[in-house]
């Protein structure tokens, strides 16, 4: 009996593997990546009828023809959406070209080789951008980053989730001279996540920021637990009609009203 489970558990890693093989070849991705892939295309959040080609473009957009940086982790990567997310979505809508650096699983703080601080400082210096977009990550409250305090004197310690939000808006600043703003999750169980945010509207006060806020507006979270299966893929990823549907409207709306307060987009 157990001879015979073993070789049934065989043949299905096997055709498991095939799968990964032709989805892989399909897609032009790894094996792993094409399992996520064919995961999440399971998913209804992201049935066809939420692909973004549907967006319809904002008119009088304050982005139209402007250029976008979006920083982030599997958020801005899109893990549980078939990587469109954020910055695909503001691009259909809002009528603006970006630029996306994200990896999943990465943490603002610099304790990674692909920290937000390392990976922000590979983009071209030499491009020009009209707008800043910073997810903060949800990885520096699951990995236990150190919050760490606001610094002074121009002197950040980035290995602190704190020291490399400063860095990260400074650097900016200094070398692209843009407008700055940061994005929180929506609301989910997590005492140390609710502690960065906190701290980012600090830090919007040190600094004049913008903080696009989906994460303390009850009414924003108030949804029911059918809408929740739609939207999003765990407590954290949201799917394709999450980020269309959800996340979206409300970035844009908040985002407007950033860039009709700051005047420089």
């Amino acid at each position: 009996m157990r001879k015979a489970l073993k070789i049934v558990l065989v043949i299905l890693c096997v055709l498991l593997l095939a799968a990964a093989g032709l989805f892989a070849a399909l897609w032009g991705v790894g094996p792993v990546d094409a399992l996520i892939r064919f995961r999440n295309s399971n998913m209804p959040g992201n049935a066809e009828q939420y692909d973004f080609t549907y967006i319809e473009p904002m008119e009088d957009s304050p982005l139209e023809g402007a250029r976008i940086c979006v920083l982030g982790s599997s958020v801005v990567y899109g893990a549980s959406s078939n990587e469109l997310s954020i910055a695909e979505y503001l691009s259909a809508r809002m009528g603006c070209s970006y630029v996306k650096e994200a990896v999943s699983g990465t943490s603002l703080a610099d304790t990674t080789p692909w920290s937000y601080v390392r990976r922000l400082q590979t983009i071209d210096p030499s491009e020009h951008f009209d707008l800043f977009i910073c997810q903060l990550s949800t990885n520096d409250a699951s990995l236990g980053c150190e919050l760490g305090q606001i610094g002074g004197d121009g002197t950040f310690d980035t290995a602190t989730t704190t020291g490399a939000m400063e860095f990260i808006i400074t650097y900016v600043r200094d070398t692209w001279g843009c407008p700055v703003v940061f994005f929180t999750g929506s609301h989910y169980d997590s005492e140390a996540y609710d502690a960065m945010v906190r701290r980012l509207f600090e830090l919007k006060d040190k600094y004049g920021i913008g903080v696009i806020d989906l994460w303390t507006d009850a009414a924003f979270n108030d949804i029911d637990d059918e809408q929740r299966a739609l939207y999003m893929a765990d407590d954290i990823h949201p799917t394709r009609a999450g980020y269309r549907d959800w996340w979206g409207p409300e970035m844009v709306v908040q985002l407007c009203e950033i860039l009709k307060e700051d005047g420089n987009v």
